[in-house]
C-alpha cells in the first residue's frame, strides 16, 4: 500500500510541476493580434520560424520577416536569439511543442524578451494576417544531427 501512495505522491508532484511549468511560460506567449500590432509598429522583433522540413514542404509560407532556422540548432545555441531584444519563435506543433522547449531553454538561460507565438502559424493565418512564400532550401533531411 505505501509502494502505491508514494507512486501517487510522485504523480501528482510531476502533475503540478507541469502544471506550474505551462503557467510560467504562458506568461512568455504573444497573441497573434498582438504580434501584428507590434510589427505594424515598426517595432524591431526578430522572427524565428521552428517548423521542422516537412511541415516547411507541406505549407511553404512564412511570416513576413521571419527567419527559419532549425530548432536543434538554436537548442544547441541558444544565443542565435538576441538575448536583449525582443524575438518571437513559432512553429506548427500541437500545443507548440518546439516553440515551447526553445522558449524554456532561453529562460533558463536568463533570456527574458524571447515569446512564442501562440497557436504558431495556423493561428497567425487564421487571423488573418499576412504570409509571404517561403524562399529558401527545403530539405528533407533530418532536422536533427545523427548521434
Amino acid at each position: 500500500m505505501s509502494l502505491f501512495v508514494l507512486l501517487l505522491a510522485i504523480a501528482l508532484l510531476r502533475l503540478l510541476r507541469t502544471q506550474r511549468e505551462r503557467r510560467d511560460l504562458d506568461a512568455h506567449c504573444i497573441e497573434p493580434k498582438d504580434l501584428h500590432a507590434l510589427v505594424a509598429s515598426g517595432a524591431s522583433v526578430y522572427l524565428y520560424d521552428l517548423r521542422q522540413p516537412l511541415d516547411l514542404f507541406i505549407d511553404a509560407e512564412t511570416i513576413p520577416g521571419s527567419r527559419r532556422i532549425a530548432p536543434h540548432e538554436i537548442l544547441a545555441d541558444p544565443q542565435l536569439i538576441p538575448a536583449d531584444q525582443d524575438a518571437v519563435v513559432y512553429c506548427t506543433c500541437p500545443g507548440e511543442e518546439t516553440s515551447r522547449k526553445i522558449v524554456q531553454r532561453a529562460l533558463s538561460m536568463g533570456f527574458t524578451r524571447v515569446r512564442l507565438l501562440r497557436g504558431g502559424l495556423a493561428a497567425w493565418k487564421a487571423a488573418g494576417y499576412p504570409v509571404e512564400p517561403y524562399r529558401g532550401q527545403i530539405s528533407l533531411e533530418p532536422a536533427e544531427p545523427a548521434s
